[in-house]
């Protein structure tokens, strides 16, 4: 049988063989050279287009992933956290993560590396062939509360319970909806009956989430069906961006305590500033929060969620320092003058 070369690659098209459409001029030519087998070339042509496919594959789930960045395990310094081993995670790194459907929390300060570590899981099932999707946890309850809203929610809900893999970041970083409880146990109690896993991050320990998710007994029961089949995993240890930086100083946190220029109480969940309407949208989310938590002190904005959402204020970054230049200095103008 002579086909032309024309004719050879419609029918390696038609059986979808794409690798081999592109190289099987080179292929061949190699084959002659080193004097190839029949059977080894069928193995090498085989062997290439699996190959291609499996990388394609990996690439197209890691895209539909939606992954804020690619991290990967060997990626992660365990030298900054005193209790967590490379050894405690490899139950989450196999196929089995998924098969079996577990789920890991993962809770600790600003900067310890949660993300990273969700994302790395996360990207090694893909690896091994499963799909995932990466969704912080405040644009999931906005999405699904909107979709509601137009009669929509079930197909929505579809949409968060379809991947193998869900990846729900910072839970409690941001100030949540009043229906949070309710729209999160609905993602989390059908993944749970599913047998699909979950993966979170927080910054707020566990009991805390009643207060997060404005619904202790829901937040209850979410946590129940999470950790059924998972795990509660806290990294401690210095910032993983500076490790110089002495986050946990008891200056550096406000608690209960009022604004030391305004006077104000602050709010018990400081948002940070993309959820108070500042525009800075490159900026990280731990420099956010102390811009926001500066803007509160300075009086920057109403503190009220409900002006905020009538009157949004824009942030003005050179305005912010001004101001907090000024305070320091008459800080230190009235210590003089004491």
């Amino acid at each position: 049988m002579n086909l032309s070369d024309t004719q050879f690659e419609h029918l390696l098209k038609r059986l979808h063989l794409a690798f081999l459409r592109h190289n099987w001029r080179a292929l061949l030519d190699r084959a002659e050279r080193e004097q190839w087998s029949y059977r080894d070339v069928l193995t090498v042509a085989i062997s290439e287009e699996v190959a291609h496919r499996v990388q394609t594959g990996i690439a197209r789930r890691t895209r539909a992933a939606r992954l804020p960045f690619l991290k990967t395990i060997d990626d992660f310094n365990f030298t900054f956290q005193s209790t967590l081993r490379l050894q405690m995670l490899g139950s989450f790194l196999s196929p089995d993560f998924v098969t079996d459907g577990r789920n890991v929390i993962f809770h600790g300060k600003p900067g310890r590396g949660k993300t990273h570590l969700a994302v790395a899981i996360a990207y090694r099932a893909i690896q091994n062939g499963f799909d995932a999707l990466f969704v912080n946890a405040a644009e999931l309850i906005d999405d699904l509360s909107r979709a509601s809203e137009a009669g929509r929610f079930k197909q929505r809900l579809h949409d968060f319970v379809q991947p193998a893999v869900l990846v729900i970041d910072e839970v409690g970083y941001l100030t949540l909806g009043q229906n949070a409880a309710n729209v999160l146990y609905h993602v989390v109690n059908t993944r749970y009956l599913k047998r699909k896993p979950m993966i979170f991050t927080t910054n707020k320990s566990l009991t805390a989430w009643g207060d997060v998710l404005h619904d202790p007994d829901l937040a209850a029961a979410i946590l129940d069906r999470v950790l059924e089949h998972g795990r509660l995993i806290a990294l401690d240890g210095p910032s993983i961006r500076d490790p110089n930086a002495n986050l946990d100083s008891t200056d550096l946190i406000a608690d209960d305590k009022p604004a030391k220029i305004s006077g104000k109480q602050r709010p018990k969940f400081p948002e940070p500033a993309q959820r108070i309407a500042f525009r800075e949208e490159n900026l990280p989310y731990e420099v956010g929060e102390i811009l926001a938590d500066l803007a509160t002190d300075l009086d920057f904005y109403d503190p009220d969620p409900r002006a905020r959402r009538e009157d949004p204020i824009f942030f003005d970054e050179d305005r912010a320092f001004r101001e907090i230049r000024h305070g320091l200095e008459r800080i230190r103008s009235e210590t003089a003058q004491d």
